[in-house]
């Protein structure tokens, strides 16, 4: 099976990197294909799953207040823990997920339909490179989506914690 989904990447990757899919289909078509999947698969699958790793982000808006989700590719860092970047497919701006984490770095995750409690921590900079270099040993050539939106993506570890219950009367 491994064979097949490494054959599969080599082919998609580079097409990830063209113009159309970063204006169109990724930011525009990929998003409602995952929102559909997840609820008639209960989060269960996901489409970008097929091919790497992939997780539902549960963050709260920074602004509104209000839960929201975000599909992502994840990278695991060998000590259970996930790696996630706001790419935005080379977008110019930075997506709003990584400002709520900013904002509130206590978030969840949903993979395979298991939701888990996590802290998100910024990658400092001292280590971004070393970071960039394990994310495309799963996605080669992912990093070009930072070099092209002219700005420094905002890199993230999600580390699983333990919620305490809430208190009770």
């Amino acid at each position: 099976m491994s064979a097949v989904v490494d054959t599969v990447r080599a082919v998609i990757a580079p097409l990830s990197r063209t113009r159309v899919f970063r204006r169109f289909i990724g930011p525009r078509l990929l998003p409602p294909i995952e929102r559909l999947l997840a609820r008639l698969t209960r989060g269960r699958v996901q489409l970008s799953a097929l091919l790497v790793p992939s997780l539902v982000l549960h963050t709260t808006g920074a602004k509104s207040g209000e839960p929201r989700d975000a599909p992502l590719m994840y990278t695991p860092d060998g000590r259970g823990r996930a790696i996630v970047a706001g790419t935005n497919f080379a977008g110019a701006r930075h997506p709003a997920w990584t400002q709520n984490l900013l904002a509130d770095p206590d978030a969840e995750t949903t993979v395979r339909g298991r939701r888990m409690a996590v802290r998100a921590t910024p990658i400092p900079d001292d280590e971004r490179d070393e970071t960039w270099a394990l994310i495309e040993t799963q996605w080669p050539g992912y990093r070009n989506y930072e070099r092209e939106s002219g700005r420094a993506v905002r890199l993230f570890l999600l580390q699983p914690v333990r919620r305490e219950p809430a208190a009770v009367g």
